[in-house]
């Protein structure tokens, strides 16, 4: 599991976790919880194309959808595969075993820090 505080944030309440040039990405905790029980996800394949702010997949949960937006310009490497055969991985682990895609990117946006990101979301 990832620690909450070494990650970065986007204001579509996403994580990344930067190794390299490789982004893994999920969605927070607060995010998870607002959605409810998730009971589905779609996510690209890998081999896609993905643009910064675009939509990229879609979680839907027993209250509402929400889409999955791409915090970085680049390529899908690894979608996880166990998210999309048990959705209900992010909620149980939105930090580790929920993650959701890999992307190779080539530069990294400006994306809030836990400090940041804990001010927008009140937490």
């Amino acid at each position: 599991m990832a620690d909450a505080k070494q990650l970065q944030y986007t204001r579509e309440h996403e994580w990344v976790l930067v190794d390299g040039s490789v982004a893994t990405v999920g969605i927070t905790a607060y995010a998870a919880e607002k959605l409810g029980d998730i009971v589905f996800v779609d996510l690209p394949q890998a081999g896609s194309t993905v643009a910064e702010g675009k939509v990229v997949g879609e979680i839907e949960s027993t209250k509402s959808v929400g889409e999955l937006f791409a915090p970085v310009n680049g390529t899908v490497v690894a979608s996880n595969e166990a998210v999309v055969a048990s959705p209900e991985l992010v909620n149980s682990d939105p930090f580790g075993e929920g993650w959701l895609i890999k992307v190779e990117f080539t530069e990294l946006p400006e994306l809030l820090s836990f400090d940041e990101y804990s001010a927008l979301t009140g937490e």
